[in-house]
Order: C-alpha cells, then structure tokens, then sequence
C-alpha cells in the first residue's frame, strides 16, 4: 500500500484504531499509525501535510 491509497489506509486505519475519533488525530500520530499498518510499504519521505489531510478526511468519512 502507498500513500497515495487513501481510501484504503483510511479502512485500515479505522479497524486498526476503532476507538479513535479521526478529528482529533493529529498529523505526526497519523503518519506513524499509516507507517505501521501491515500492507504499507513506501517512502515516509513521499508524504506531505495534503496526503495527511485526505487520509484523514476518508478516515472520518469512513466512520460516519
């Protein structure tokens, strides 16, 4: 999985962390949660603030 999988990080991130509310995540935190997902595999250094605003903005569309 690369960063650019939002929506699939987004899901894994919600069962990996069901009892997080996505609002209150904050960049650093989600990035080390996205790094440590099993199936990610790409460059910490290809992520930038507007890839952390969209994993987060699927990872709430995904719990509402």
């Amino acid at each position: 999985m690369k960063w650019t999988e939002v929506q699939e990080i987004a899901i894994q991130l919600a069962d990996a962390h069901p009892d997080v509310d996505p609002t209150r995540v904050n960049f650093v935190d989600l990035m080390n949660w996205t790094m440590a997902l099993p199936d990610f595999d790409d460059d910490p250094k290809r992520c930038g603030e507007r890839i952390l605003e969209g994993i987060q903005q699927a990872w709430i569309d995904e719990v509402a």
